[in-house]
């Protein structure tokens, strides 16, 4: 993996160096060009001015804040590069706090730290499992391209996690949400029905089923229009809607333990297909011959 960024996790008078990697692995997305139906050219996308309608290149493109209609403060790139603060090259390390105290809503993107080179191996794995065994995690900001983030530093497996946090000011409240005010009453005997069944489906993360079935699908179908294949159809079985207490009983009723988890054997399990068959064209009418 190449670093995307190398500086130094600070707290205090300590300094480890690191390097930063994307934990994303984006080149297993399956993406789609847009094609002309008529000769599969692919379709490009112009930097258009809308004002005169002219194709610009990027020498030719500036940022601006836009603040009233019409009406932008132009910001430079040099400006942007006059911005200096502490946090550039060193992931300020602020506090640290016991993971539940970050909101869900919080997390955002993940990367990977690693040390930068033998000198920051023990450092490095004296701060990991300083925060394994203190239950704690590391909360600071860092300013990784063009904005401070707020992240949190965590440990995880042989190394280190910075995780981006939104600010709250990014976040919309959860009171915006409608109808969450438990204005009905929940019925007692569908409460212990709920909380049987969630304890009879309890399991780890790593027994759960976590295949992306899609992706699969997808490829299969890329993979057989490549081989020159018929198109391959899949289908997904509707669950008939029911109440929530016929529901609850039903599921108590069909469960099985663990619901939704890895089979024991060791071989994927091949999803289900049906070949859809093209229809045969009709034949054509013979000609008659002229007498």
């Amino acid at each position: 993996m190449r670093p995307i960024w190398k500086g130094h996790i600070r707290f205090l008078l300590v300094a480890i160096p690191v390097r930063i990697y994307n934990a994303i692995e984006t080149s297993e997305k399956i993406q789609f060009n847009q094609l002309h139906r008529e000769d599969f050219g692919p379709i490009g996308y112009d930097k258009r001015c809308k004002k005169c309608g002219q194709v610009v290149t990027n020498d030719q493109i500036t940022k601006g804040y836009q603040y009233e209609s019409d009406r932008y403060a132009i910001v430079e790139p040099e400006d942007i590069a006059r911005i200096k603060i502490k946090t550039t090259k060193a992931v300020d390390i602020i506090g640290f706090v016991d993971v539940n105290e970050i909101p869900t809503t919080f997390f955002d993107s993940p990367y990977y730290a690693g040390p930068d080179g033998a000198v920051a191996e023990k450092p490095y794995a004296l701060l990991r499992e300083v925060m394994k065994q203190t239950g704690k995690i590391g909360v600071g900001k860092v300013v990784l391209r063009d904005r401070e983030d707020l992240v949190a530093l965590f440990p995880h497996e042989k190394g280190l996690v910075l995780q981006k946090l939104h600010y709250p000011h990014e976040l919309r409240s959860m009171d915006n949400v409608p109808d969450i005010d438990g204005a009905q009453k929940l019925d007692k005997n569908e409460l212990k029905l709920a909380t049987t069944l969630v304890e009879q489906m309890a399991t780890s993360l790593e027994e759960i089923d976590t295949v992306d079935n899609y992706h699969e699908a997808l490829k299969t179908l890329i993979d057989s229009k490549i081989k020159g294949k018929k198109t391959v159809e899949y289908e997904v079985e509707e669950l008939p809607r029911l109440d929530i207490m016929s529901a609850l009983k039903k599921s108590l009723q069909q469960s099985s333990r663990k619901p939704m988890v890895k089979a024991e054997s060791t071989t994927k399990k091949k999803p289900q297909i049906t070949l859809v068959k093209p229809m045969a064209k009709p034949k054509a009418a013979k000609k008659r011959k002229a007498s």
